[in-house]
Protein backbone atom coordinates (compact mmCIF):
# COMPACT_ATOMS: atom_id res chain seq x y z
CA UNK A 1 0.00 0.00 0.00
CA UNK A 2 1.56 3.07 -1.14
CA UNK A 3 1.32 6.11 1.39
CA UNK A 4 -0.28 9.24 0.91
CA UNK A 5 1.99 11.78 -0.31
CA UNK A 6 0.24 14.52 1.59
CA UNK A 7 0.08 12.60 4.62
CA UNK A 8 3.38 11.46 4.16
CA UNK A 9 4.55 15.45 4.14
CA UNK A 10 3.07 16.21 7.19
CA UNK A 11 4.39 13.81 8.87
CA UNK A 12 7.78 14.60 8.77
CA UNK A 13 7.04 18.36 9.12
CA UNK A 14 5.30 17.12 12.26
CA UNK A 15 8.37 15.60 13.00
CA UNK A 16 10.30 19.09 12.07
CA UNK A 17 12.48 17.08 9.15
CA UNK A 18 13.04 18.95 6.16
CA UNK A 19 11.82 16.62 3.34
CA UNK A 20 14.00 18.60 0.89
CA UNK A 21 17.16 17.91 2.45
CA UNK A 22 16.20 14.20 2.30
CA UNK A 23 18.56 12.04 -0.30
CA UNK A 24 16.15 9.39 -2.63
CA UNK A 25 17.30 6.58 -0.29
CA UNK A 26 16.65 8.10 3.17
CA UNK A 27 12.84 8.91 1.50
CA UNK A 28 12.54 5.64 0.66
CA UNK A 29 13.24 4.31 4.51
CA UNK A 30 10.96 6.52 5.53
CA UNK A 31 8.32 6.20 3.55
CA UNK A 32 8.29 2.68 4.43
CA UNK A 33 8.00 3.42 7.96
CA UNK A 34 5.80 5.59 7.03
CA UNK A 35 3.39 3.06 5.46
CA UNK A 36 4.38 0.44 8.58
CA UNK A 37 2.74 3.49 11.00
CA UNK A 38 -0.14 3.29 8.72
CA UNK A 39 -1.14 -0.24 8.70
CA UNK A 40 -0.08 -1.01 11.90
CA UNK A 41 -1.38 2.29 13.72
CA UNK A 42 -0.27 4.20 15.98
CA UNK A 43 0.43 2.33 19.24
CA UNK A 44 3.31 1.74 21.55
CA UNK A 45 4.68 -1.66 20.34
CA UNK A 46 4.66 -0.27 16.29
CA UNK A 47 6.38 2.91 17.75
CA UNK A 48 8.95 1.08 20.09
CA UNK A 49 9.81 -1.24 16.53
CA UNK A 50 9.79 1.92 14.58
CA UNK A 51 12.19 3.89 16.83
CA UNK A 52 14.53 0.59 16.58
CA UNK A 53 14.63 -0.15 13.05
CA UNK A 54 15.81 4.00 11.81
CA UNK A 55 17.96 3.59 14.89
CA UNK A 56 20.00 0.67 12.96
CA UNK A 57 18.59 1.22 9.10
CA UNK A 58 21.68 3.37 8.42
CA UNK A 59 18.83 6.40 7.55
CA UNK A 60 21.19 9.12 9.37
CA UNK A 61 18.91 10.69 10.46
CA UNK A 62 19.43 12.32 14.60
CA UNK A 63 18.09 10.50 17.41
CA UNK A 64 15.70 13.71 18.10
CA UNK A 65 14.46 13.29 14.76
CA UNK A 66 13.78 9.32 15.20
CA UNK A 67 12.09 10.08 18.46
CA UNK A 68 9.40 12.57 16.51
CA UNK A 69 8.38 10.43 14.06
CA UNK A 70 7.42 7.53 15.86
CA UNK A 71 6.03 10.23 18.77
CA UNK A 72 8.31 9.38 21.61
CA UNK A 73 10.53 11.68 23.34
CA UNK A 74 14.43 11.41 22.64
CA UNK A 75 15.75 9.94 26.03
CA UNK A 76 13.68 6.84 25.29
CA UNK A 77 14.57 7.06 21.69
CA UNK A 78 18.16 7.45 22.87
CA UNK A 79 18.03 4.23 25.15
CA UNK A 80 17.72 2.16 22.34
CA UNK A 81 20.55 2.52 20.93
CA UNK A 82 22.96 -0.10 22.09
CA UNK A 83 20.00 -2.81 22.89
CA UNK A 84 18.84 -5.84 20.88
CA UNK A 85 15.66 -6.51 19.14
CA UNK A 86 14.94 -9.07 22.35
CA UNK A 87 15.71 -6.29 24.67
CA UNK A 88 13.59 -4.02 22.55
CA UNK A 89 10.15 -6.19 22.91
CA UNK A 90 11.59 -7.33 26.33
CA UNK A 91 10.79 -4.04 27.38
CA UNK A 92 8.27 -2.89 25.45
CA UNK A 93 6.02 -6.38 27.33
CA UNK A 94 6.84 -4.84 30.74
CA UNK A 95 5.98 -1.50 30.50
CA UNK A 96 2.46 -2.73 29.02
CA UNK A 97 2.08 -5.47 31.29
CA UNK A 98 1.51 -2.51 34.06
CA UNK A 99 3.01 -0.94 37.04
CA UNK A 100 5.65 -3.62 38.64
CA UNK A 101 4.18 -5.34 41.67
CA UNK A 102 5.54 -7.43 44.01
CA UNK A 103 8.76 -8.03 46.21
CA UNK A 104 11.88 -9.81 45.71
CA UNK A 105 12.85 -11.78 49.05
CA UNK A 106 15.86 -13.49 50.43
CA UNK A 107 15.53 -16.61 49.45
CA UNK A 108 15.16 -15.23 45.86
CA UNK A 109 19.10 -14.20 45.94
CA UNK A 110 20.56 -18.52 45.65
CA UNK A 111 18.26 -19.05 42.78
CA UNK A 112 18.90 -16.05 41.02
CA UNK A 113 22.66 -16.18 41.60
CA UNK A 114 22.45 -20.02 39.48
CA UNK A 115 20.33 -18.32 37.02
CA UNK A 116 23.20 -15.92 36.26
CA UNK A 117 25.67 -18.88 36.40
CA UNK A 118 23.96 -20.75 33.84
CA UNK A 119 23.31 -17.41 31.77
CA UNK A 120 26.36 -15.10 31.96
CA UNK A 121 25.44 -12.92 29.45
CA UNK A 122 21.79 -12.45 30.77
CA UNK A 123 19.98 -8.82 30.32
CA UNK A 124 17.83 -7.37 33.28
CA UNK A 125 14.87 -7.85 31.17
CA UNK A 126 16.07 -12.10 30.80
CA UNK A 127 16.54 -12.02 34.63
CA UNK A 128 13.05 -10.04 35.12
CA UNK A 129 11.33 -12.80 32.75
CA UNK A 130 12.96 -15.56 34.67
CA UNK A 131 11.67 -13.88 38.08
CA UNK A 132 8.12 -13.45 37.00
CA UNK A 133 8.32 -16.93 35.09
CA UNK A 134 9.95 -19.30 38.64
CA UNK A 135 7.95 -16.86 41.44
CA UNK A 136 4.93 -15.05 39.41
CA UNK A 137 6.30 -11.96 40.60
CA UNK A 138 6.99 -8.69 39.16
CA UNK A 139 9.20 -5.98 39.89
CA UNK A 140 11.00 -2.85 38.45
CA UNK A 141 14.28 -2.60 37.09
CA UNK A 142 14.84 -0.65 40.23
CA UNK A 143 14.10 -2.84 42.99
CA UNK A 144 16.28 -5.33 40.91
CA UNK A 145 18.87 -2.99 40.60
CA UNK A 146 19.30 -2.54 44.41
CA UNK A 147 18.91 -6.37 45.39
CA UNK A 148 21.36 -7.61 43.01
CA UNK A 149 23.92 -4.85 44.55
CA UNK A 150 22.89 -5.88 48.31
CA UNK A 151 23.54 -9.74 47.33
CA UNK A 152 26.94 -9.06 45.33
CA UNK A 153 24.80 -10.21 42.00
CA UNK A 154 25.08 -6.82 40.00
CA UNK A 155 27.55 -7.17 37.21
CA UNK A 156 30.82 -5.12 38.97
CA UNK A 157 30.68 -7.12 42.10
CA UNK A 158 30.70 -10.66 39.98
CA UNK A 159 33.59 -9.28 37.89
CA UNK A 160 35.67 -8.59 41.18
CA UNK A 161 35.35 -11.85 42.16
CA UNK A 162 35.66 -13.74 38.94
CA UNK A 163 39.17 -12.10 39.43
CA UNK A 164 39.71 -12.37 43.05
CA UNK A 165 39.00 -16.47 42.56
CA UNK A 166 41.51 -16.89 39.68
CA UNK A 167 45.14 -17.46 41.52
CA UNK A 168 48.08 -16.40 39.92
CA UNK A 169 49.85 -19.08 37.53
CA UNK A 170 52.90 -19.88 39.02
CA UNK A 171 55.39 -22.56 36.66
CA UNK A 172 56.21 -25.51 38.44
CA UNK A 173 59.46 -28.22 37.45
CA UNK A 174 58.78 -30.61 34.78
CA UNK A 175 58.06 -33.80 35.52
CA UNK A 176 60.15 -35.58 33.46
CA UNK A 177 63.42 -33.67 33.34
CA UNK A 178 62.80 -32.04 36.72
CA UNK A 179 64.29 -28.60 35.51
CA UNK A 180 63.41 -25.50 37.28
CA UNK A 181 61.74 -22.74 34.81
CA UNK A 182 64.62 -19.69 34.31
CA UNK A 183 63.49 -16.74 36.09
CA UNK A 184 67.11 -14.80 35.17
CA UNK A 185 70.06 -14.31 34.02
CA UNK A 186 72.78 -16.42 35.94
CA UNK A 187 74.55 -15.01 39.01
CA UNK A 188 78.48 -14.38 38.25
CA UNK A 189 81.14 -17.01 39.26
CA UNK A 190 82.59 -15.12 42.57
CA UNK A 191 78.66 -14.86 43.88
CA UNK A 192 79.45 -18.52 45.05
CA UNK A 193 81.91 -19.44 48.13
CA UNK A 194 84.86 -21.28 46.63
CA UNK A 195 85.20 -24.98 46.90
CA UNK A 196 86.67 -26.66 50.30
CA UNK A 197 89.96 -28.25 48.72
CA UNK A 198 91.42 -29.75 52.47
CA UNK A 199 90.38 -33.17 53.12
CA UNK A 200 88.18 -33.61 56.40
CA UNK A 201 87.69 -35.87 58.45
CA UNK A 202 85.71 -38.92 57.36
CA UNK A 203 83.35 -40.51 59.73
CA UNK A 204 85.15 -43.29 60.58
CA UNK A 205 87.70 -41.05 61.87
CA UNK A 206 88.43 -41.71 66.12
CA UNK A 207 89.95 -38.98 68.31
CA UNK A 208 93.28 -40.76 70.23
Amino acid sequence: MATDGKTFSRWLQEAKVSERKLTPEQIAILRGAHCFLEQCGHEYYSQRILIHFLLHSGVGLKVAEVARLAGFSRPTASGQQNVSSKEVIQAAHHRMSGRPHGKLLPRHAGSIAQFLVTHPKASRMDILDFIERTWQVRVSTVALFHFMKKYGLDKAQRNLAARSEDPPAIEMASPVSGELPAVGPPPPEDFFLPTRNTRGRSSSFRRR
